[in-house]
């Protein structure tokens, strides 16, 4: 599982590839990289605070979407950084549903070496696909 920054994809925003064996993993290694791109330490971060992320979609394109948007919002509204601890990816005739247990703590500028501030996650070049060796995503966030 790995996550990598792309260069040259954008000038205001902030690309990165995702892989991961399993859907699951893939959705935890987008997860990490939105921190890596909010701070320059996310080692830093500590267990504080649990957040409970429920979202649904028909495909796993938009599912990813709802999910790194939901961290992207816990961010803003309550100034948390989130890594997930357990997540679970259900496939049904409608569609995926995702549930996903997070944590961290709040913003501590003082701990934190703060980089960008992720505003969204955009949906062009957003893409999830599934490969030879497991699942890759193509991710672009607004910062």
């Amino acid at each position: 599982m790995s996550y990598r920054f792309l260069e040259k994809v954008s000038i205001a925003d902030v690309a990165f590839e995702a892989e991961a064996k399993t859907l699951t993993g893939l959705f935890g290694e987008a997860a990490r990289a939105v921190l890596a791109i909010q701070i320059q330490n996310p080692e830093a971060l500590k267990i504080k605070q649990t957040a409970l992320i429920k979202v649904s979609h028909k495909t796993p394109n938009l599912l990813l979407y709802r999910f790194l948007q939901e961290i992207i919002f816990l961010k803003h509204k309550r100034r948390w950084l989130l890594v997930p601890h357990h997540v679970t990816i259900s496939e049904s005739p409608d569609g995926y549903d995702l549930e996903g247990y997070m944590e961290g703590e709040l913003i501590d500028p003082s701990r934190h070496d703060q980089k960008a501030d992720v505003k969204a996650v955009t949906l062009p070049m957003l893409e999830v696909s599934q490969t030879s060796e497991g699942w890759k995503a193509t991710v672009v966030v607004e910062v």
